[in-house]
């Protein structure tokens, strides 16, 4: 599946519509809450990408019966789990490669009453802490012990027991895995300041199809009354608003025009004003958004006549996925823009590439970049350079097709974690890129 570089010819105007996959972030949670009931669970638009891959064949190593009826479609059914599987070195050795496999623990513990995290790897995005997931667990009457000589967390509980508890932080997979936990614990468990993203909202109204009881959906206080046993259900995921996101930065930076066709536009939420602050035109036409070909865009400022500045913030606010697609995008809009990447550390590691593309920007330290646009006076020039993470490899893409000249992108495994056939889907509109 995966070859070591893309080979970019920039400077193409794109043309055509595109239907953007299924969300990734929900499809990790939605797949491991089929653990949750020995009746069988349909789930559709199921991105065909390698994090989602992994995590189904993790499944079926633990004894979940996989029928994937296509690509997009598949049917579970947990009638049968191993458990002591789950202590071996093979299910070790998987589930460490995979960053997703963290979201199982909270299914076995309510349906088995054990589970057995790997310490976290994956992106080099900075610290991702697993803290919230086991204060979480442990607050549900869970114990825990690390197991220094093979990095493992190995969790236990004789009968999880609802609770009142206050996050530290909104981490959106804590939030789902405490609340697959809870949703089989005796008693009630209000979880606040819970996450409350679209994949959040999408799970709780799937629990509460096979027979949860949970209560403020879409809110920061999520009340889960416990219930001794889930059904089977049928889910179909939203489509990705980040690939969504990324589609109509893509389009304003090639100066294309693009349909992004089904794009679920009621669960953007702020998204697509964060793009028109860029000066970015769209249209919705119904759930599709029509992108026009724009020679130029401008950034606004703000109404004092301010730089803009725009942030990530957890949800309602601006995703920090999409942080990267709008620095990038910024470079050759006319205007400044100050982009402050609150959430994680290293995030904005990848500015150096688009320096050495020619793009102007300021690294005021490891959390705030200043992008001063070029308004297309100077194209930026294609270089080669390797992908840190799963967002900056797509910015780093959208960057070199809107280059004069070749770029060459090493480490695009990290592309395909997140993006399903990407080069095949963006060739279609004519863009110019090889697997190599």
């Amino acid at each position: 599946m995966s070859s070591n570089a893309f080979e970019v010819r920039g400077g193409n105007r794109l043309k055509g519509e595109i239907i953007p996959q299924g969300a990734k972030n929900e499809a990790l949670q939605i797949i491991s809450a089929v653990l949750l009931t020995p009746e069988k669970v349909t789930i559709s638009n199921i991105p065909d990408i390698v994090d989602v891959n992994l995590l189904i064949e993790l499944l079926g190593e633990i004894g979940v019966k996989i029928n994937r009826i296509s690509r997009d479609k598949c049917e579970f059914q947990a009638d049968n789990i191993d458990i002591p599987y789950l202590q071996s070195a093979e299910f070790k050795k998987k589930s460490g490669r995979l960053r997703g496999s963290v979201m199982i623990a909270g299914p076995l513990l309510a349906r088995f009453g054990k589970a057995y995290i790997p310490k976290p790897g994956g992106d080099k995005i900075g610290r991702r802490r697993l803290d919230t997931h086991i204060i979480g667990f442990e607050k549900l009457g869970v114990k825990f012990v690390y197991d220094n000589d093979d990095n493992y967390f190995r969790l236990e509980t004789d009968g999880l027991k609802g609770t009142f508890m206050l996050l530290d932080e909104p981490s959106v997979t804590g939030t789902a895995n405490i609340l697959m936990a809870a949703v089989m614990a005796s008693g009630t468990t209000t979880i606040y300041n819970a996450a409350c993203e679209p994949y959040l909202q999408q799970l709780s109204k799937m629990l509460n199809r096979m027979g949860a009881k949970i209560s403020g959906i879409g809110s920061n206080m999520l009340i889960i009354e416990g219930v001794t046993s889930l059904k089977g259900t049928e889910h179909a995921m939203l489509p990705d608003m980040i690939e969504i996101g990324s589609f109509i930065g893509l389009a304003a930076m090639t100066q294309s025009e693009i349909t992004i066709k089904n794009a679920g536009i009621e669960n953007l939420g702020i998204i697509p004003e964060k793009f028109q602050q860029l000066g970015i035109q769209m249209e919705f036409r119904g759930d599709d958004i029509y992108i026009p070909q724009q020679d130029s865009y401008e950034i606004q400022t703000f109404i004092d006549g301010s730089i803009l500045t725009i942030s990530d913030h957890p949800w309602p606010g601006f995703t920090p996925d999409l942080l990267s697609i709008v620095l990038v995008v910024a470079t050759q809009a006319k205007g400044s823009v100050m982009i402050h990447q609150k959430m994680f550390e290293s995030r904005l590691f990848f500015v150096d590439k688009l320096i050495d593309m020619g793009a102007q920007i300021i690294l005021c330290d490891p959390h705030r970049a200043a992008v001063i646009g070029l308004g297309r006076q100077h194209k930026l020039r294609g270089i080669t350079m390797s992908s840190p993470d799963i967002r900056a490899g797509v910015s780093l893409l959208i960057a070199a097709l809107s280059a004069e000249g070749k770029s060459t992108i090493h480490n695009i495994d990290q592309i395909d974690r997140g993006y399903q056939y990407i080069d095949a889907r963006l060739t279609a509109l004519g863009a110019d890129i090889k697997r190599i």
